[in-house]
């Protein structure tokens, strides 16, 4: 076969396309944050990650702006040789100082981070264990390392524990987790397998993407439970709650100092402009001089949560801003994006391998700044269109 055969073999996206129920790539012309806008269609968005509203923060554009203004677009090299600035270490300072670890150390992008980690700490002969309903950056760093990858059901502490007793007492192990589940909006119960660690000895890292400026005041699923002291790694991005680009890892300093002179997602990648630095530094600031924002989103997402369950719809064990309408259907689940898009509300459709086969779903997630009205707008269309496709 021709290596390019499966690319014009590939027709599930361009059948969904041709029949108006293809939910990806939207090129958006304007977005006011809560508010976007494709062409002339107005959608209150309820599918962004920016769960404080701070990519529209006047502190958070005027600190990217006067960076681009000092130091131009791009450091035009990696940390490892001339791409690191003052301006980077002092983000990681404050984020270790934040979180409550010795050090921290900042990558390009939080894919990167778990690539770089994983597969810098695990080598031959060692192993990472992970939940079945990791991200996928978890998944692609345990593939890049030299150990041995091996997974247990998600959330199920019984087969956690199945999978760490098969192992030797000996090796090197890692737990890596989410901390909140992208999809599912649920929490990973950081105090029982930090027991399960503790008793097969192995290392944990918690990936806090979707907690950081959400959870335990903002400092993410440890700080949430309590056990921060505990967590020997943790993992944050900043596309979300910090409204730029980028991700940091954070723990003792000698094994910072160690994934820094081995990373390879690190060492041979450029490293994060400027602008982008310096919108997180200010993020950081709002997060602490603003602690209600970290209230009212949390305040939205308990309110939402219990809305679509009166209504009727399968929210599973969200308990966040992040909460999963599950459907199950593909075709169906598809078909319910549309009517909702057309009816002025965007979600994001998730179908497999996004999720296990029958588990499809829309993942909708909430933002501090959301206002009443439009949260009242959205129920109103979740609730008509949920009786017309008959999911409630």
């Amino acid at each position: 076969m021709d290596l390019f055969d499966k690319c014009h073999q590939f027709t599930e996206a361009r059948m969904a396309q041709a029949a108006g129920l293809y939910p990806y790539f939207i090129p958006f012309s304007e977005s006011e944050g809560t508010v976007v806008y494709d062409g002339d269609h107005r959608l209150v968005m309820i599918g962004s990650n920016n769960y404080l509203g701070l990519t529209t923060h006047p502190k958070v554009r005027q600190a990217a702006i006067r960076a681009v203004e000092q130091f131009g677009t791009s450091c035009t090299g990696s940390r490892f040789l001339n791409g690191t600035l003052e301006m980077h270490r002092e983000l990681e300072r404050r984020l270790a100082e934040y979180v409550n670890k010795e050090a921290a150390l900042v990558f390009s992008t939080g894919f990167q981070v778990n690539l770089g980690t994983i597969s810098a700490l695990v080598g031959k002969g060692e192993y990472v264990i992970t939940d079945k309903e990791d991200h996928a950056s978890i998944i692609d760093g345990c593939r890049l390392a030299m150990g041995t990858m091996k997974r247990f059901r998600h959330n199920d502490m019984a087969d956690l524990e199945r999978v760490l007793s098969s192992l030797p007492h000996e090796a090197g192990k890692l737990i890596v987790v989410d901390g909140v589940y992208s999809m599912g909006g649920d929490l990973a119960p950081l105090p029982e397998i930090i027991a399960l660690g503790k008793k097969y000895n192995a290392r944990l890292m918690v990936d806090d993407a979707h907690s950081i400026g959400v959870l335990g005041g903002g400092r993410g699923t440890a700080a949430h439970f309590g056990v921060t002291e505990d967590v020997d790694l943790i993992m944050g991005t900043f596309s979300k709650s910090f409204a730029s680009l980028g991700g940091f890892i954070a723990g003792d300093e000698a094994v910072i100092h160690y994934i820094q002179h081995h990373a390879r997602s690190l060492i041979f990648s450029a490293s994060m402009p400027p602008s982008n630095v310096a919108a997180v530094l200010a993020a950081l600031e709002v997060m602490q001089e603003e602690p209600e924002r970290i209230e009212r989103v949390n305040a939205i997402g308990d309110r939402m949560r219990q809305a679509y369950r009166a209504m009727g719809y399968n929210v599973g064990e969200s308990q966040t801003p992040i909460i999963p309408i599950i459907i199950g259907d593909d075709m169906r689940t598809l078909m319910t994006w549309k009517r909702l898009y057309e009816e002025g509300v965007y979600v994001n459709a998730v179908i497999p391998p996004g999720v296990p086969p029958n588990k499809s779903l829309l993942r909708t997630s909430y933002m501090a700044t959301h206002t009443d009205e439009q949260l009242d707008f959205v129920l109103d269309v979740f609730e008509r269109v949920g009786r017309e496709m008959g999911l409630i």
